[in-house]
């Protein structure tokens, strides 16, 4: 029986990091995964490969609309599919095999197998018991479907599915338009196919800011992108390789299909906790299947830890890599801390979208008194030269202090942009600070000043 200070549950963003930061502060680390590689869905069947199919869709669709007007002539290249997903796969094994080294170089063991924690301060991994301090559930989650929705994983698919499709569709249904269903919709969008998004709320993108929303929608239906909202969907008949999605009007609760080739389910995710053996052990959940931690991330049962998607709070890789480093802390005595209003949501669409802090639904709802510094992509030198002048940037920020209070872009490279917020709202920065550093020209960053400038006496390219 090999024993450690700390066993961690599996070997996404949290639980990966979780290893490495224990690592530095002196323990003895092991992690349970059961993938054949590391990294979790982020680094395997999310966030890394639906951003190099992102990417590479970009530059067809660059060398479809945009090459010609810089004088570069030529046919616009056309799609090898298998070697665009080769592209991604390669991608997805740079990022697992630096994992692999990480864990090496950090001294870190990997049980491979699935894990189970049959009594607190025990790991079982296949026949093996593995004896701990400490143990950290960061076992992700996996994609929800729906009511009456069976997903193959070939006709009807999830976005694991999505990343691995025999061929492009002709027609693709997407259901539900949250940050999954619109990237993915814009990456075959830009490779021909017929993309409908399918929605149950009456907007796209649940919880952002509506202006954003409202405008980003109509960017992408611009792309080619068509939209159904209000629509609750009732089920997916497959035959053959064709689906037909039903779905009725929430407005007047009529009834109507729409035919595919492909049908992805991007309705949101769920903890996976399945093969734990929470129930045996008491494990406190809530009512959304999450486990329940306090702000240590410490469970009902003692030495038992839980982060990530496997817990409360957005499902994101960066929160779960925060919680990682701050858990791992925390069991070296450490006094972490993770300020979740300040952890940013990006779409990775073109444009993207960048967002961080209160909406101004949110703050209305509060009764906060704002003021609104607003700056258009158009007046920015750098994005009208690269064909990039579509979206805005909003800042919010209090009516009386200036303190900002939240960020919203759309547009070039807002997941990057958006950084800047998140470091004067964790200092605690006014408009007027932003407003007066200097910044480089001609730079995408620029539109963020001048929308500081706009929350006092105005822009200056506006």
């Amino acid at each position: 029986m090999s024993s450690y200070d700390v066993i961690i549950i599996g070997a996404g963003p949290g639980g990966y990091v979780c290893a490495i930061r224990c690592a530095q502060l002196g323990m003895k680390v092991a992690v349970v995964e059961g993938r054949e590689t590391l990294g979790g869905t982020c680094l395997n069947v999310g966030c890394i490969p639906s951003k190099a199919m992102l990417h590479a869709s970009h530059m067809l669709h660059e060398a479809e609309h945009n090459f010609a007007s810089m004088g570069l002539k030529g046919k616009a290249p056309s799609v090898d599919w298998k070697q665009m997903l080769a592209y991604k796969d390669e991608t997805i094994g740079q990022n697992t095999g630096g994992i692999e080294f990480l864990f090496k170089k950090n001294k870190i063991d990997w049980l491979k197998g699935w894990g189970s924690i049959p009594e607190a301060g025990k790991v079982k991994v296949g026949d093996d018991i593995h004896e701990a301090r400490h143990i950290v559930i960061a076992s992700g989650s996996e994609a929800s479907s729906l009511p009456g929705v069976k997903v193959d994983e070939k006709t009807v698919v999830t976005s694991t599915g999505a990343l691995e499709l025999g061929k492009i569709p002709k027609k693709l249904v997407v259901i539900g338009a949250g940050v999954i269903g619109l990237e993915l919709g814009s990456v075959y969008a830009r490779l021909g196919s017929e993309v409908t998004v399918v929605e149950f709320l009456d907007a796209i993108t649940p919880g952002m800011d509506a202006e954003i929303a409202r405008q980003f929608q109509k960017m992408l239906t611009k792309q080619g992108l068509k939209f159904t909202l209000g629509a609750a969907v009732q089920g997916v008949t497959v035959k053959g390789a064709k689906a037909t999605v039903t779905y009725k009007l929430r407005k007047d609760d009529s009834e109507h299909t729409l035919a595919a080739d492909t049908v992805l389910v991007a309705t949101g995710r769920k903890p996976y906790v399945e093969g734990l053996g929470l129930d045996a052990l008491g494990m406190e959940m809530t009512d959304r299947g999450q486990i329940k931690t306090d702000a240590k991330y410490a469970t009902n049962i003692a030495g038992i830890y839980a982060i990530g998607d496997a817990i409360e709070g957005p499902m994101l890789a960066h929160k779960a890599e925060d919680e990682g480093m701050a858990c791992a802390e925390g069991l070296a005595g450490q006094h972490p801390h993770v300020n979740y209003g300040v952890i940013p949501g990006v779409i990775y669409t073109h444009p993207e979208v960048g967002s961080v802090g209160e909406t101004e639904q949110t703050l209305k709802e509060k009764g906060h008194a704002y003021k609104v510094g607003k700056f258009p992509f158009m007046g920015n030198a750098r994005a009208k030269a690269n064909f990039a002048g579509d979206g805005f940037v909003k800042i919010l920020v209090d009516a009386a202090t200036d303190r900002i209070l939240g960020a919203h872009i759309i547009g070039p490279m807002a997941g990057d942009l958006i950084h800047e917020i998140c470091v004067a709202m964790e200092f605690g920065a006014a408009a007027e600070d932003i407003a007066r550093t200097c910044h480089a020209h001609p730079t995408y960053s620029e539109a963020v000043r001048e929308a500081a400038l706009a929350c006092g006496d105005g822009a200056i390219h506006a």
